[in-house]
């Protein structure tokens, strides 16, 4: 028989599933825990209930009701229109996935007012778990997650003004790294775009830039440093920005991938011989046509590591061990030549 029009949002109960199949609530509970002392007819009974009427488990309900967490893992970033996040998601996902767990992504665009929604939200619901890519200094919330029994696991950003777990990247040596092959190929006038200075990714790049000009003796020049670009449209604007100056860069270094992709656009649009070297890989970046080089790493080791950092927290075999940093090396990938700056023969 089919199954009566049930109101919209009306969510069949166990108790539906139980008058269908002329059962008790009890039995149609074993038949969901797979309890041996149901009988095969019995059994199939209920499982035609629930298939008719479209029944599916409250998971987190009884989760809660037997003393055990949500089976949820909260996943904070800060922008879901970098590709570099969908790569992160992937690689907590797969871990915690192994674990029975599922993954709830939350986006705060950069704002500290939706971090803090966020993951009150989050602990509110019962999560397992949180890993979050900070939006700011200010962590008091992530600290009271802490306290409240929810393991937080920092990626991409250190924990600040509390202790926890966190997963970096070698912000700072992969940033001096690539200046240092612009500088090493004769440029001396080398721009630097990058997200907002608040952002510790940026000040981080924005550090090993620096130091790169000044162990090459070069003496840095605030005007060809563009920072506050979080979109490939920003990035294109600076970088023309920069392309105009009467003493224009020879060179760009862009310190995430959404800078590059802009400064790219840019660069081509002006028709200018301008060298470019940005952090993160991208997909396409070898068919630009432009020489380019990239401070590459593995953003779903960086997930990974995460997740596997925060398993230990949730589900420890042992003594809890102190906070744990990781740090993850780059690597640089050439994407064509290098052209020589202006005035070289």
């Amino acid at each position: 028989m089919a199954a009566a029009a049930r109101p919209p949002g009306d969510r069949p109960t166990l108790r539906d599933v139980a008058g269908r199949a002329g059962v008790s609530a009890m039995t149609v509970t074993r038949v969901l825990r797979d309890d041996p002392r149901v009988s095969p007819a019995t059994r199939e009974k209920v499982l035609a209930g629930i298939s008719e009427l479209g029944y599916r488990p409250n998971t987190v309900a009884r989760s809660l009701r037997l003393g055990r967490g949500s089976g949820l893992v909260g996943l904070v970033v800060t922008n879901l229109a970098n590709p570099f996040y969908s790569r992160l998601a992937l690689g907590v996902d797969s871990v915690v996935g192994q674990q029975g767990l599922k993954t709830v992504i939350g986006n705060t665009r950069q704002d500290l007012d939706n971090e803090r929604e966020l993951v009150a939200d989050l602990v509110g619901r019962r999560v397992d778990g949180i890993v979050v890519v900070p939006a700011s200094g200010d962590q008091r919330h992530l600290a009271a997650a802490v306290d409240a029994g929810v393991p937080v696991v920092c990626a991409s950003r250190p924990p600040v003004g509390f202790d926890a777990d966190h997963v970096l990247v070698d912000d700072f040596g992969g940033a001096r790294n690539a200046t240092a092959r612009l500088l090493a190929a004769g440029h001396r006038r080398v721009g630097f775009l990058g997200p907002p200075a608040a952002v510790y990714t940026s000040e981080e790049r924005l550090r090993g830039y620096r130091e790169a000009l000044a162990a090459a003796g070069v003496r840095a020049d605030e005007r060809h440093v563009r920072q506050g670009q979080q979109d490939v449209e920003a990035a294109m604007n600076a970088a023309s920005e920069l392309l105009a100056l009467a003493e224009p860069p020879t060179a760009l270094f862009c310190s995430n991938n959404r800078n590059t992709i802009g400064a790219f656009r840019a660069v081509t649009a002006a028709g200018q011989d301008v060298a470019l070297a940005g952090f993160d890989d991208f997909e396409l970046a070898d068919v630009l046509g432009l020489p380019l080089t990239v401070q590459a790493y593995d953003s779903d080791e960086l997930g990974s590591e995460a997740g596997r950092l925060l398993i230990d927290r949730m589900r420890p075999t042992g003594p809890a061990p102190p906070p744990r940093r990781v740090v993850l090396p780059t690597r640089a990938v050439h994407y064509g030549g290098w052209p020589r700056p202006r005035g070289t023969a």
